[in-house]
């Protein structure tokens, strides 16, 4: 085996200034362990690391063969490449870019009332509760910084106070606006029987999962929204949120959390606590 272009290709990085080598490859190295913990427990993980390791086997694969060949045409075409798959990858990671961008350009200005807010909460977990022992079917979605309007749009919109009773009527069997999502935004109830897009095929065992769960799921993938969903079979209480399900969550683990989505405490830092959440992924207990 013919060593000459690659000892060649190596003496050629030693020329280069150590110092410059060290930071570069310091940034590079801080970028792509920023992004693997930004997507860490998404559909976008995997997609990243195997991109990744194309565009760096390929660097190094087609710098030594252009060196020994001379084959500056390949060269080209794979700048070319490279383009092409900056525009995919732009394409493929279209959720996750739009919900960094939102994390980072959106500051939070105002928060709800505090009192009136911790009213909102507990209509909202005496309505759990009573679904929960009736095991009354509900999906709630607490809208956050990502806006929702294009799926409030398939639904009927409200716009009323948050109450138990409201939210009990409105899931009610027979009612006809029992059997799709609620949409609360700060402490208004703004639309119901919204329609959610489901959870891929690929996510959490998903086809193991009743509609409402999926949907949840669904929602939270592409959003920092958070889901309150009760089991119309088990009566169970789940949280969704960035894509991953908590089941059999308890009353304090729900107050907590509704405080924390209503009142945004969380939201400016949902960005930045991704690594943390992905953690979470699948928990059978909250």
């Amino acid at each position: 085996m013919d060593l000459e272009p690659l000892i060649y290709y190596f003496n050629r990085v030693l020329t280069y200034d150590p110092l410059v080598v060290i930071v570069e490859l310091f940034l590079v190295g801080l970028v792509v362990s920023w992004v693997v913990n930004f997507l860490e427990g998404t559909r976008g993980e995997r997609l990243f690391r195997g991109v990744f390791f194309v565009l760096i086997t390929g660097s190094l694969v087609l710098n030594l063969v252009v060196d020994r060949f001379g084959l500056e045409r390949i060269q080209f075409m794979y700048k070319g490449f490279l383009i092409a798959m900056l525009i995919v990858a732009v394409a493929a990671f279209q959720p996750e870019i739009r919900r960094a961008l939102i994390s980072i350009g959106q500051a939070k200005l105002l928060s709800p009332n505090r009192r009136h807010m911790s009213l909102c909460i507990e209509e909202i977990i005496s309505a759990v509760k009573d679904m929960s022992k009736s095991r009354t079917g509900a999906i709630i979605v607490i809208e956050r910084q990502v806006g929702l309007a294009e799926f409030v749009e398939t639904g009927e919109r409200i716009d009323a106070r948050i109450t138990a009773g409201l939210l009990k009527t409105i899931f009610y069997e027979g009612t006809p606006l029992h059997d799709m999502a609620v949409v609360i935004h700060g402490e208004r109830i703004i639309a119901a029987s919204v329609q959610l897009p489901l959870a891929e095929s690929g996510s959490i065992d998903v086809l193991q999962l009743g509609s409402r769960h999926r949907a949840a799921i669904g929602i939270t993938t592409g959003s920092d929204a958070m889901v309150v969903v009760v089991s119309e079979e088990t009566g169970i209480v789940s949280i969704a949120e960035d894509g991953n399900l908590i089941r059999n969550v308890k009353e304090s683990a729900l107050r907590k959390r509704l405080s924390n989505a209503i009142s945004g405490d969380e939201s400016s830092d949902w960005f930045w606590s991704r690594k943390k959440n992905g953690k979470d992924k699948n928990k059978k207990e909250a």
